[in-house]
């Protein structure tokens, strides 16, 4: 999808009276979409799901995005204090139960904006993963929210096209071969075949629940 596209899709929720926010996890793979929301007439907030376990660098990198590109951000945390994310022995869940790590840090955080909202978009591609690929440009999600995916058909070289040509910067962790950046305790480097490979490595994980537990299938 064009930017003219996306722009008469937006276009068409504003005038149906609907509220729209993106959620961007401030990749390098992200900027495109970022980019091109911040040059719609009309403003659409950027929810950056703050887990609190983020890379250092990550937090720089999103601040200055926002700065560049003039968005307004918020900032979405977790009701749960890290200090009580942590099973009975001890461990933090991001170690012995990543899921429950994910349902409290990233998706129970965005359910309030769910209900106060009409349509999230989103940065998926179909080419990330399996899950990703059975999704459409419009989906349902809780709430009676619309998801809209307007990168869904991008590929990777697409993405690297456009941030070449508009000369967008990188992740300052992409050099150390991070290629796709999420919390630290479980994110390592990449393999250059897969760039999704360094997320929750050896475990039987591809998701953090966004993905799969706000949105029905189509």
């Amino acid at each position: 999808m064009k930017f003219e596209e996306i722009h008469s899709y937006l276009q068409r929720y504003s005038e149906e009276g609907k509220r729209s926010f993106v959620t961007s996890s401030f990749q390098s793979h992200s900027l495109p979409l970022l980019h091109m929301l911040s040059r719609m007439p009309f403003e659409i907030p950027v929810l950056f799901i703050n887990t609190g376990f983020h890379f250092p660098e990550t937090l720089t990198f999103r601040d200055e995005v926002v700065e560049s590109f003039g968005l307004k951000m918020i900032d979405v945390e977790s009701l749960v204090n890290r200090i009580d994310q942590r099973d009975q022995n001890g461990q933090f869940y991001f170690t012995s139960d990543p899921d429950r790590c994910c349902y409290i840090n990233k998706t129970q955080p965005l359910e309030p904006f769910l209900m106060a909202y009409d349509v999230w978009i989103n940065g998926v591609r179909a080419d990330q993963n399996a899950n990703r690929r059975n999704m459409q440009t419009e989906q349902e999600a809780p709430h009676g929210v619309t998801r809209f995916h307007p990168i869904l058909d991008w590929t990777a070289r697409m993405i690297h096209e456009y941030a070449t040509e508009h000369d967008l910067p990188r992740h300052p962790l992409e050099d150390r071969g991070y290629l796709s950046v999420g919390c630290e305790p479980c994110t390592r480097k990449t393999d250059l075949h897969d760039d999704r490979s360094g997320r929750w490595f050896g475990m039987q994980k591809t998701e953090c629940g966004l993905h799969t537990d706000l949105i029905k299938p189509s």
